[in-house]
């Protein structure tokens, strides 16, 4: 697990007055850094272009080409003239080794993109946008220093300063940060950093159930009963989902006849030994209010999805949402337009999925300052779970996973935590890494995964 922080010129700044490191100490740490990468993973002679602004993300730049000048083919494309006081201190060293500029872009073995770091904000020129949109088409590797710039720029790794940084964590910038690496700067990371309440989950972060006490049956390890709704298919996959998680029992439950794999059992009633229950996947109108508030009149652990979020009314009566929030022990997975909707129903913002992509860590704080109690997972290309004050990304999602169907699975693997006795939390992290593994493990075309492939693969966990 790694910490993540909204910004960092606070940890530098803790450098200068307290560690008694010079800004220019940071950069030549960073800039190393960043040339130790490149040694260790390019040979020496090749091509490479460090494309510079005018401030210290420039400066950075210039920092790194007079490291690498003479064990590589270096130039340094100036987008704009060095204007900051640490760019203008290295553009007089590099200066001073005669660094050839680069006149204008071209192909190259690694391209290094240093126009604008974090503290950057408004919009390009036109020209920058421009060369930019050049940079994209060049054939080589690309390594964004900090942050890709503008997050415009499609790095394949970033070399990041410090820390890691939350922008880098919204869906939209996804396609433009590739692997992360971050540098220290000067002092190890441990002490670089200070507390924060925001993590990026690891896979090694992975604490999957065990079955290591022999005096054992299946009561030992939980019952999930399961809301078996209008369309059942979606809770049939989260029941077999859990089934395959260790989950010691899973039980459908439903008022209507329906066949269901010989595995899952099926009820009119929620069984007396049951441990944690899932609604919400592929509910539809099936149950009427009475029905649902049958199958919620209880404490068990639950976890909800899908059509619980709606806030059209189910036969005529008001969404459940809010009554269901008040749960002690409770995890909702929207994806992010029933998190807009969650967010209207519960009066904390009126916003479109626009926004709220845009200002994701924003919204989630706010759902969770307000409802300490429960456990909240935002789906995405990052995921996002929030406990009360406690808040990590998982940033290890994949499109292969932009399936109907997924989903459910991902509710299954929760409700199967649940019903074995693992918290809220504990349970949703766990789920969302165990979900993101069996998608990366998948050995098929990133097209061609279907949810019985997810569940299938839990059985190399």
């Amino acid at each position: 697990m790694q910490k993540i922080f909204d910004e960092v010129s606070s940890l530098d700044k803790r450098c200068y007055e307290e560690f008694a490191l010079s800004e220019d100490i940071l950069m030549e740490h960073a800039a190393n850094g960043m040339a130790s990468f490149i040694k260790n993973n390019f040979a020496l002679g090749l091509k490479i272009i460090i494309v510079c602004g005018n401030g210290n993300n420039g400066a950075d730049g210039l920092a790194l080409g007079r490291l690498l000048y003479g064990s590589y083919d270096v130039k340094i494309y100036y987008v704009k003239e060095p204007k900051s006081k640490m760019a203008l201190l290295q553009q007089k060293r590099v200066k001073a080794l005669k660094i050839p500029k680069c006149q204008e872009l071209t192909d190259c073995d690694v391209l290094v993109d240093a126009i604008v770091g974090t503290g950057f904000s408004g919009k390009f020129s036109e020209d920058i946008s421009k060369i930019i949109q050049e940079m994209n088409s060049l054939k080589a590797c690309k390594i964004a220093c900090d942050i890709p710039s503008g997050y415009q720029f499609y790095a394949d790794t970033t070399l990041t300063m410090g820390a890691l940084k939350k922008s880098m964590f919204l869906d939209m910038h996804k396609d433009f940060v590739g692997k992360v690496k971050v540098l220290d700067l000067g002092v190890t990371r441990s002490v670089y950093e200070k507390e924060t309440n925001w993590n990026l989950l690891d896979l090694q972060d992975l604490n999957l159930p065990s079955r290591d006490k022999k005096d054992s049956h299946k009561g030992t390890y939980g019952h999930l009963a399961l809301a078996c709704g209008e369309k059942s298919g979606a809770s049939i996959l989260s029941a077999l989902a859990a089934l395959r998680f260790g989950a010691g029992l899973v039980t459908l439950v439903g008022y209507e006849s329906e066949i269901v794999p010989h595995s899952i059992m099926y009820s009119h009633y929620l069984p007396k030994t049951t441990t944690a229950i899932a609604c919400g996947m592929g509910l539809g109108n099936e149950f009427s209010k009475v029905e649902m508030d049958k199958f919620l009149d209880n404490n068990y652990p639950l976890v909800i999805d899908a059509d619980i979020f709606t806030d059209k009314p189910h036969r005529g009566h008001v969404p459940i949402l809010l009554e269901i929030l008040k749960r002690k022990n409770l995890v909702l997975t929207p994806h992010a337009k029933e998190f807009v909707a969650v967010l209207k129903q519960t009066n904390l913002a009126d916003i479109d999925v626009v926004e709220l992509q845009a200002n994701r860590f924003k919204y989630v704080e706010l759902f969770s300052q307000k409802f300490p109690n429960a456990t909240l997972l935002l789906k995405g290309a990052n995921v996002i779970i929030a406990k009360d004050k406690e808040f990590f990304i998982n940033p290890h999602g994949t499109a292969v996973l932009a399936k109907g169907g997924s989903g459910d699975v991902l509710s299954g693997l929760i409700g199967a935590l649940l019903a074995q006795g693992y918290s809220s939390l504990e349970a949703t992290k766990t789920a969302s890494l165990a979900h993101a593994k069996l998608a990366l493990s998948y050995k098929g075309a990133n097209f061609s995964l279907t949810p019985d492939d997810l569940i299938a693969e839990i059985y190399n966990l």
